[in-house]
């Protein structure tokens, strides 16, 4: 999803851009890396084992793609005199907290995802202070399979859906996250981390109910349920919401609220159900 829009927006903006794929590089071959990004500005790494229960029980797969992988293409970007974007995730933090995560809050990974994850952005900030890690979460957009599009899809085929309703984060498009990719590069802000998610907070059933209503169907057929009910091999964050401070001491404006940005994207997205 993100890897599509990132490329898309780079293309309207009229930019020179290359979009690779593991056919054409394999971020977990060092070597590779340096070949490949010779005469790059900028690298976007959108590449992620993002399987969050599988990475449970192949953790050193998952490392290899997120950490090893990430580390590769941040010395190599390096090498190259070039700035590396590197996405990550909200599954960095415990989701705990009871108010917003800000960029520099303690991480506490409780999963193998978050800690392979945590562990590429260790590795992509080492390599260069100009270097930007870029958290994001809860992400939707008309490429690629996403939560709204098979929860309209699901309630239109079974009548009903249960969508749990104790955790909170913040739905987002790729198409926004990219443009925030592309405002901070633009703006030369100094390296560091920042949140590219919408702001606002919602639960995944009130996210569900909108999809639905979206698709033209009464979201009355979305019912809600708890995580003790929906029980997954890795632990999902309670609380993801995360705050934007770091931006705007940047200079560089938030993402607006997710149900404004939902009204704009959200008919292309469930009508690829």
């Amino acid at each position: 999803m993100l890897g599509h829009d990132m490329v898309a927006r780079l293309e309207r903006g009229g930019r020179d851009v290359t979009g690779l794929v593991r056919d054409t590089l394999d971020v977990t071959d060092a070597a590779a890396c340096v070949e490949v990004l010779a005469g790059f500005d900028v690298v976007v790494n959108c590449t992620a084992w993002t399987a969050v229960d599988d990475a449970e029980t192949h953790e050193a797969a998952a490392f290899a793609v997120n950490a090893v992988g990430a580390a590769n293409l941040a010395r190599a970007a390096a090498a190259h005199g070039a700035r590396l974007v590197q996405v990550s995730t909200d599954y960095v933090f415990a989701g705990s907290a009871t108010q917003p995560y800000e960029a520099d809050a303690e991480i506490a990974p409780v999963s193998a995802y978050g800690r392979t994850k945590a562990a590429g952005e260790w590795a992509v900030l080492a390599a260069s202070p100009e270097h930007m890690v870029v958290r994001t979460a809860w992400l939707y957009g008309a490429a690629g399979g996403s939560f709204p599009r098979t929860i309209a899809r699901v309630a239109a085929e079974r009548g009903a859906v249960s969508v749990v309703d104790d955790q909170r984060g913040q739905p987002t498009w790729t198409g926004d996250v990219a443009d925030l990719v592309l405002r901070l590069v633009d703006a030369e802000v100094a390296g560091g981390i920042f949140h590219a998610t919408s702001s606002g907070e919602a639960t995944w059933f009130d996210f569900a109910r909108e999809a639905v209503a979206t698709a033209g169907l009464d979201p009355e057929v979305v019912t809600p349920t708890t995580s003790a009910d929906f029980v997954r091999p890795a632990p999902r964050p309670a609380y993801s919401v995360l705050g934007h401070a770091s931006l705007v001491a940047a200079g560089v404006e938030p993402i607006g609220d997710w149900r404004g940005r939902w009204a704009v994207a959200g008919q292309d997205v469930v009508a690829t159900s």
